[in-house]
């Protein structure tokens, strides 16, 4: 974004209103409910530790009602510190309050700790009467979701240091990675990261060269440092994986995201299979640019066809919300809703993170959603992934805090959906020939950044993890050579990697903030696939179907809500089907 200002866009006053949470650092309430959190954490700790076991359904379930009010007044300070220190990573009250908000959840959470631990320790045939009572059926799926991480819990005092120790953990340290990332200055010019990676898909090679070239130059600078910090939080894990007893470095996400392990090899493996088709369509794309050899910055090189240009936020905001209401009339409703309340921040500044996210705050109000918008037809992509989060998360909030919390799988698939009812209507204003053409290409490369790329950082992760406990900690030459290997895995001799692309794994938060997670893009996106080509067999039908499994949010296991689809996450074929439907996008360009 050289030229192109905010102003340009339309974004300049495009900042979320925070004010729904607080009015601000002074504002008096946020000591309140400080206050109130604490005082609340302490009362439960005093008249339900230690009985549990003598609870009857009632009284069960009165004591989860009161947890989770608990954890929604603390949701919503959490929500506010995050949010206010995201877009000024650089602002020291800003740092202080979050920093301060941690170290109370990790009072309240050392207090609370003793119902897991208890509920955790009932026997079976005690649970399965309780669950049984009319009383506790809302929170059933949430109860027993908490007894699967059972034979991984430590004992009360041990459960109750890590708590205490929670703040100067994983958190302080991506803490750190974020406001280093956020403070980082690319270039002669002193450009954020947004703006630079923005570089990598300008027409003319020269630029990529010089973006790509910019953003090692500065993550080789801060290298010692990075490394420093990825091999740090790989220990952490380590160390947490063998004191709980998890079998392997995947496993622990795997239970979050309430999934066999089965599962998981299955998808990867799938992927992992039709590299080909990643490789197919480099070759081709060089072949289309004219070019001898393609290199690591041309992956997003326009092609032939690819009308660019700037896509202002109202025209973003149209696009959106049309697409969305072509689907569903509620659905369009709702991401109207986010663009009108301010619910959303835009524009690209000094000290804001990098990337886009939606933040799910509390059921009694509304998630916010962070972009970092340069009016590229891909950021009209990533505003409908994240409002696709967005109206996932009001509609789940129906079932209240704790039923809301969808595993991290179907959270992508809301996104990822989303991403695709916006593509397909951009592809039926376009005519034929190469403008169709370069337009299919660029949701093929959002593909495969989404499928084959995030599994592939699925495999770095793998051997990183499994080198830190296998042989120690690992140099930043150590990270860039798993990093080249496992890329170059699906590039094959499709592109070249330069030896400049060896350290790109380290700007990639997904790593530091929730180990194996990435898997769950490409989860989403193949089911995605399948998904969408219901819609358009069943139409109206389906459209029902899919919002109810939204608002169903995570008040079930992913094989109970997909179940209505007859889907089978275990069967190979699934996956292939969906491999298969990229493939055919891929059949398509190639035919011309």
């Amino acid at each position: 974004m050289n030229s192109v200002t905010k102003q340009d866009l339309g974004t300049g006053e495009v900042i979320w209103a925070l004010e729904d949470l607080y009015q601000g650092l002074d504002d008096p309430a946020i000591g309140r409910d400080k206050e109130w959190c604490l005082a609340t954490a302490q009362a439960l700790a005093e008249q339900y530790r230690g009985r549990v076991a003598q609870l009857s359904g009632d009284q069960l379930a009165g004591l989860v009602a009161e947890l989770e009010r608990l954890d929604c007044r603390l949701s919503r300070l959490e929500t506010y510190a995050y949010l206010n220190f995201t877009t000024q990573t650089g602002d020291a009250p800003a740092s202080a309050l979050l920093q301060e908000i941690e170290e109370l959840a990790s009072s309240v959470g050392q207090l609370t700790v003793f119902f897991r631990l208890e509920w955790n320790t009932l026997d079976k045939l005690a649970v399965t009467s309780l669950l049984a009572e009319p009383a506790v059926a809302s929170y059933a799926h949430y109860l027993e979701a908490l007894r699967r991480f059972a034979p991984h819990q430590l004992s009360g005092a041990e459960e109750e240091l890590l708590q205490q120790l929670a703040p100067v953990g994983r958190s302080a340290w991506n803490l750190l990675f974020d406001k280093l990332m956020g403070r980082l200055q690319f270039g002669e010019t002193g450009r954020t990261e947004e703006e630079v990676l923005n570089d990598l898909y300008s027409p003319r090679r020269e630029v990529r060269r010089q973006a790509a070239g910019e953003m090692t130059l500065e993550l080789e600078k801060n290298s010692h440092l990075l490394s420093h910090v990825f091999n740090t939080l790989a220990a952490e894990k380590m160390i947490s994986d063998r004191v709980r007893r998890y079998p392997g470095w995947s496993s622990e996400i795997n239970l979050a995201n309430e999934l066999e392990d089965r599962t998981v090899d299955t998808l990867i493996e799938a992927v992992t299979a039709r590299y080909d088709i990643v490789q197919r369509y480099y070759r081709l794309k060089r072949e289309l640019l004219g070019y001898e050899q393609l290199f690591d910055y041309d992956r997003y090189a326009p092609l032939p066809g690819d009308q660019g240009g700037v896509v202002g936020w109202q025209s973003c905001r149209q696009m959106v919300v049309a697409a969305f209401s072509d689907f569903s009339p509620e659905m369009g409703g709702i991401a109207e809703q986010f663009f009108s309340s301010r619910w959303i921040h835009a524009p690209i500044m000094e000290g804001k993170r990098g990337g886009a996210f939606a933040h799910p705050c509390i059921p009694e109000l509304h998630p916010y959603v962070m972009v970092n918008y340069t009016g590229s037809i891909r950021d009209v992509s990533t505003v409908a992934h994240e409002l696709g989060h967005g109206v996932h998360q009001l509609l789940a909030g129906k079932q209240g805090h704790y039923n809301s919390d969808t595993p991290l799988v179907l959270a992508e698939t809301a996104s990822v959906f989303a991403e695709f009812l916006v593509f397909n209507a951009q592809l039926e204003l376009l005519g034929s020939g190469q403008e169709r053409r370069a337009f299919i290409c660029q949701k093929l490369e959002s593909i495969f950044a989404t499928v084959f790329r995030q599994v592939a950082m699925n495999r770095f992760e793998e051997q990183m993890h499994t080198r830190r406990r296998e042989r120690g900690e690992l140099s930043p030459q150590e990270f860039a050579a798993i990093w080249q290997q496992t890329q170059e895995a699906m590039f094959g001799d499709s592109l070249i990697l330069t030896q400049d692309y060896g350290c790109w794994w380290s700007y990639i938060p997904h790593f530091l903030s929730t180990p194996g997670y990435v898997y769950s893009y490409a989860f989403g996106e193949l089911l995605v696939l399948a998904l969408y080509a219901r819609y358009q067999q069943e139409g109206d039908r389906f459209v029902e179907q899919y919002l109810s499994l939204l608002s169903a949010g995570g008040s079930r296991s992913p094989y109970e809500l997909l179940a209505p689809f007859d889907i089978d996450l275990n069967a190979p074929s699934f996956w292939q089907a969906g491999l298969g439907i990229i493939e055919s996008l891929l059949s398509r360009v190639e035919a011309g």
